[in-house]
């Protein structure tokens, strides 16, 4: 614990001398994610604070808040925000409106800061015009997630292709008697029911954007979200049109669904003994994709970051603390304090911790972040309006007020006009 500490104190010296001089006095406001990467760096926050004399005001708010409040706080230039986390979708168009500040001449300046350190895919994603924007805190990929041991006792293969899964859905349901849901998916209005339908709009051959426009109504993008309908509203649980992320792992926890295609980092929380009942039944697979679709299109690459406010008075201290929440030594000890496996750095990653946690399905998840999607959701500024014009198309769509070929026409005629800005 003492090397860890004196480590740590030397990299903070080397953060206030390479920094400038951030002052004792100054107090941050950060906006960070309803999220476990968000509790572990407020539980360590008393370290930093220690350290650097720096006092941190941490607010956490839930994933569905998030973005509207950063965009109130940026598009007032008040400053109340100094650093704010996001993911890259929404990130992009932060970084397009001036809102958040390039980080390169404080990385090149920080001597602790390691690059080199982070997950290859997910540093590189947060860039803008060839200058990085933000700091990866943490990262994903998406995975089929299944109760290994009912397709052993019901003889269901693994899926590959989205028939096959409509096939194992329907099979676990029937031989539950009922009981058990197929498959549980997101289908919350916006950017759940959209994530969840991304992997079918890949899988089947589609593609939000061809030749900049819309292009969320063509025949792939329109069987997309048939297949999308259909397994979600015959063999999805009870309730799961409004399900957000949290909603849908927790299905799936309790032993109410037998599978799911969701976040990597779920494997966390599906191997986590507190809070699972499905422990060491669960195996983890690519997600399907129909013959001839985008090899690996399927699978999502999201990418959250550490962000700095334009506006912010106190640009040297908010860089500190992005440095410190993303090093190495910080995301070793995140591991330890919370379901958190989608740490971006590779010595956390590589840590014993780590795959004594979550090696039963480390494998899986570093095969899907290697073959993910980076446009698996737009990546656009106008990425926001993008998601809520499909979001609420799906959401039509799941409740039987439109068809699938009405819905996805409105949303692409919608979507269409504001690329067109």
């Amino acid at each position: 614990m003492k090397t860890t500490l004196s480590r740590f104190t030397a990299l903070v010296c080397a953060w206030l001398f390479c920094a400038g001089g951030a002052h004792a006095q100054d107090t941050l406001r950060v906006l960070l994610e309803g999220h476990s990467t968000s509790d572990s760096i407020k539980a360590m926050l008393p370290e930093f604070e220690k350290a650097t004399g720096i006092k941190v005001q941490a607010e956490i708010v839930p994933y569905a808040d998030l973005t509207s409040k950063a965009l109130l706080a940026f598009s007032s230039k008040s400053g109340r925000y100094d650093v704010v986390m996001d993911d890259w979708v929404h990130g992009v168009g932060y970084a397009s409106a001036g809102y958040i500040a390039p980080l390169d001449p404080l990385m090149k300046a920080d001597a602790g800061f390691d690059r080199a350190d982070f997950v290859k895919s997910y540093a590189d994603t947060l860039r803008y015009k060839d200058r990085y924007y933000g700091v990866p805190v943490y990262g994903e990929s998406t995975f089929l997630m299944y109760r290994k041991d009912l397709f052993a006792q019901y003889g269901i293969a693994v899926p590959t292709t989205f028939d096959q899964l409509l096939a194992a859905a329907k099979t676990l349901k029937e031989k539950s008697g009922g009981h058990m849901a197929g498959i549980t998916l997101r289908g919350g209005q916006g950017i759940h029911n959209t994530f969840s339908w991304a992997a079918f709009l890949w899988g089947y051959g589609g593609q939000w954007i061809k030749d900049g426009k819309s292009a969320v109504d063509s025949p792939e993008a329109i069987e997309a979200t048939k297949a999308y309908v259909n397994i979600l509203k015959n063999y999805g649980p009870i309730g799961a049109a409004n399900f957000g992320w949290q909603e849908n792992r927790l299905v799936f926890q309790q032993g109410k669904a037998g599978m799911i295609i969701d976040s990597t980092v779920n494997g966390g929380y599906n191997e986590d003994a507190r809070e699972s009942t499905v422990v060491g039944k669960v195996g983890y697979a690519p997600v399907p994709a129909q013959p001839g679709s985008h090899p690996g299109g399927s699978s999502a690459l999201q990418v959250h970051g550490l962000y700095l406010a334009s506006a912010s008075k106190h640009q040297q201290a908010a860089w500190q603390f992005i440095s410190w929440a993303t090093n190495k030594q910080t995301q070793m000890k995140s591991v330890e304090i919370n379901p958190n496996a989608g740490v971006s750095s590779l010595s956390a990653i590589n840590s014993e911790a780590f795959v004594r946690k979550y090696g039963a399905f480390k494998d899986g998840m570093l095969a899907a972040l290697k073959n993910g999607n980076p446009n698996y959701l737009p990546t656009v500024p106008q990425a926001t309006i993008l998601i809520n014009n499909t979001g609420i198309a799906l959401s039509q769509a799941l409740a039987g007020t439109l068809s699938a070929e009405d819905a996805m026409a409105a949303a692409n005629r919608q979507n269409d006009k504001a690329l067109a800005r």
